[in-house]
C-alpha cells in the first residue's frame, strides 16, 4: 500500500487553554497539543484521527464538535463522564506563554487505558504521532507507550513531539527514562529550544538535539520561535527560516509545526525510510514554518486552512 491509504493518527489530551489576559479577562479556547496537531492535518486535507479520551460534558462535546467540523476522525475517540481537562495559560512579553498550570487530576485526558487505546486504532496507520500531556500523565502515558509498541513493527512513521511541561513532570528522570524508550522506537522527533533546555541543560540546543537521535531517531527538528527551525541528523544541521509575520499570541504553534511536517510528509507519499533524505526533510520543515506562522497571527490555537497557506 501507498502511504496514503491510511491515516496521520495523533495520541494524547485534548483540553481548554484558559488564556488569562492583561486586563485580567479570561479567554477560553480548545486545545491540547495532540488535539490541535490533529487539527492541523485535518485542516490541511490529509486524513487525521484522534486517540484521546472527550467528556460528555459542555466542553468535551464542543471538542468533539471542533475536530467533527476540521475533518478529523473520531471513531478512535473514547468517551468519558469524567469532566475536561483544563489548562491556564499565563502569556508574557510578545503574547507567548509564560508558564501553564493543568487542572488534570481526575478529569478526562488523563484516564485512557491501554485496554482502550489498543481497541480504538484504526485499520491502517500510515503515521503516528504522540507527546504533551500524553507522555506525562498516568494511565495515557503507559496507553500511549503500548500503542507506541503495537504500531513498532508496522510501516508507520512514529513521530515525537515531547512538548515538555515541567510543572506537571514529578519525576524528571523517570520521564527522561520514558522519551528514551520512546525515542528507541522513534523516527521522527520534534523538539523546542524550551524542550531540550529541560531535557539536557548543559548542551547548546542543536547538540541537544543530535544527542536524543543517539536514542533512535533519524532526524530531529528543533523549532527556534521566531528564528524557525532546524533539521538535525546525526552528522549535519540545516537551519530554516520563517516568513515574518504578527504574532498575536503563540499558543499552539508548535503543535501547528509538527502537524504541518506530518502533513507534508504524507501528501508527498512518503514514509519513515525518506527521513534519510535530507532535502525531503528541510522542504517539510520549511511547510511546517509556514504553518506555525500563520497559527500565530490569531488568538488560541487556530491552525490555518490549505487555502490561507
Amino acid at each position: 500500500m501507498s502511504a496514503s491509504d491510511g491515516v496521520i493518527l495523533v495520541g494524547g489530551e485534548a483540553l481548554y487553554d484558559v488564556v488569562a489576559r492583561d486586563d485580567d479577562t479570561l479567554d477560553a479556547h480548545p486545545g491540547g497539543g495532540p488535539f490541535n496537531a490533529a487539527r492541523t492535518i485535518a485542516r490541511l486535507e490529509q486524513p487525521a484521527a484522534y486517540l484521546g479520551r472527550l467528556s460528555r460534558d459542555h466542553f468535551g462535546a464542543r471538542l468533539e464538535r471542533i475536530l467533527l467540523d476540521d475533518g478529523v476522525r473520531l471513531e478512535s475517540v473514547v468517551r468519558t463522564e469524567d469532566p475536561t481537562t483544563l489548562a491556564l495559560a499565563e502569556l508574557g512579553d510578545g503574547g507567548s506563554v509564560s508558564r501553564y498550570r493543568f487542572y488534570a487530576d481526575g478529569t478526562s485526558a488523563a484516564g485512557l487505558t491501554s485496554e482502550a487505546a489498543l481497541a480504538a486504532l484504526p485499520e491502517q496507520v500510515d503515521a503516528l504521532l504522540v507527546g504533551t500531556l500524553g507522555l506525562v500523565l498516568e494511565p495515557m502515558a503507559s496507553a500511549l507507550e503500548a500503542v507506541v509498541d503495537r504500531l513498532a513493527g508496522s510501516p508507520a512513521l512514529i513521530a515525537v513531539d515531547p512538548n515538555c511541561r515541567p510543572e506537571v513532570i514529578p519525576d524528571p528522570a523517570a520521564y527522561r527514562r520514558r522519551l528514551r524508550w520512546l525515542l528507541a522506537r522513534t523516527h521522527l522527533v520534534k523538539v523546542s529550544e524550551e524542550d531540550v533546555h529541560f531535557l539536557d541543560p548543559d548542551r547548546d540546543p542543536v547538540r541537544a538535539t543530535r544527542a536524543l537521535l543517539v536514542d533512535g531517531p533519524t532526524v530531529g527538528v528543533l523549532t527556534r520561535g521566531g528564528d524557525g527551525a532546524v533539521v538535525v541528523t546525526a552528522d549535519r544541521e540545516v537551519a530554516v527560516e520563517p516568513p515574518k509575520v504578527e504574532v498575536v499570541d503563540t499558543i499552539g504553534a508548535g503543535d501547528a509545526f509538527a502537524g504541518g511536517f506530518l502533513s507534508c510528509w504524507h501528501e508527498n507519499g512518503l514514509g519513515p525510510e525518506a527521513l534519510a533524505d535530507l532535502d525531503a526533510a528541510v522542504e517539510a520543515t520549511r511547510f511546517a514554518c509556514r504553518v506555525a506562522a500563520r497559527t500565530c497571527e490569531r488568538p488560541g490555537a487556530s491552525p490555518p486552512y490549505r487555502s490561507e497557506l
